[in-house]
């Protein structure tokens, strides 16, 4: 298939791409580079199969030729840059997605929605299953993102009753791995930068609170089942296994023998409290899981952050 996808030189669009390339498909990246990073696609500049455009999916998206698929990534994710960027996030998750549909429509492509579990917001339902409708505060400063990506599911719900058309709803939970960057203010990305750097690993809170943290890699594999073989219903995809973020601080510190401290700040407005997927039906429509252990997973991206520290000059742990 020729396949669009939307925030291509993002942490996890650029590792779909490597994927769908892998799988012979030819693919479109698009990104405006906002908070995608250019060195994610790099190696895929001269892949015959590969073609990248710089645009703002905000406005009007034109891809000439044929197009069976659209699978769209584009938005800042993570809660430095949302906040840094309110109204970009809001304007890609309402006009870009829009825009993105309305292309799906007109070359009779399938369409995939990356969603997130900020949907859920501070949620009263534990673990969460997509049947959960949420807790969100939507004036509160991470509404820009929980909103941006709630109007995006119902916007791609109404193009699929009202238009027919073949659609999927990502809901993703906390994921890692390479290529994340190193200052995106995600919990485990600040954790294994500040170990290797000698720096005290902050703590909002007492970290009592938890998270569920997926290897990119699993998560990748469940959104190509889920755009191969899913429904229109809303999925999540995500590793139900649960821990504190004071337990994650303390295996970033065994992993990376790092001697710092731990350190205590106030928590952020709105942070959830829990954080963990019910993935019963990726499991049964999808037959999929994740098989990615913590503590693997956190070696493999120790090891990409250690590349990354030492090219900047931090001292090593």
């Amino acid at each position: 298939m020729r396949l669009l996808v939307t925030g291509a030189a993002g942490f996890l669009g650029s590792h779909l791409c490597d994927r769908l390339l892998a799988l012979d498909h030819a693919v479109v990246g698009m990104d405006n580079l906002i908070t995608g990073a250019p060195a994610n696609l790099a190696h895929l500049e001269h892949h015959r199969s590969f073609q990248f455009v710089r645009h703002d999916v905000s406005t009007f998206i034109h891809v000439p030729g044929p197009v069976d698929g659209i699978l769209h990534f584009a938005s800042p994710a993570s809660p430095i840059d949302y906040l840094e960027y309110p109204i970009p996030t809001l304007k890609v998750g309402a006009l870009g997605t829009h825009n993105a549909l309305g292309l799906a429509k007109t070359k009779n492509a399938r369409f995939l929605l990356a969603s997130t579990s900020e949907v859920y917001g501070d949620p009263l339902v534990h673990p969460q299953p997509e049947t959960y409708w949420g807790n969100v505060n939507p004036v509160g400063p991470r509404g820009v993102y929980d909103e941006a990506k709630r109007f995006a599911e119902a916007m791609t719900m109404a193009y699929h009753r009202y238009h027919s058309l073949d659609t999927r709803i990502l809901r993703i939970f906390n994921t890692y791995g390479p290529r994340m960057r190193p200052h995106d203010g995600r919990v485990v990305s600040n954790f294994i930068v500040q170990a290797l750097r000698g720096e005290p690993l902050t703590v909002y809170g007492d970290g009592s609170q938890t998270r569920s943290f997926c290897y990119v890699d699993d998560l990748i594999e469940g959104i190509i089942r889920l755009f191969e073989h899913g429904s229109a219903d809303p999925t999540n995809i995500g590793n139900p296994h649960e821990f504190t973020v004071r337990q994650l601080a303390e295996r970033v510190l065994a992993l990376t023998g790092s001697k710092s401290d731990i350190v205590e700040r106030p928590l952020p407005v709105d942070d959830p409290q829990v954080r963990q997927p019910d993935i019963a039906l990726a499991r049964t429509t999808l037959g999929w899981e994740p098989k990615v252990s913590l503590d693997e997973g956190l070696r493999r991206t120790i090891e990409y952050f250690r590349g990354v520290v030492a090219r900047a000059g931090g001292r090593g742990a």
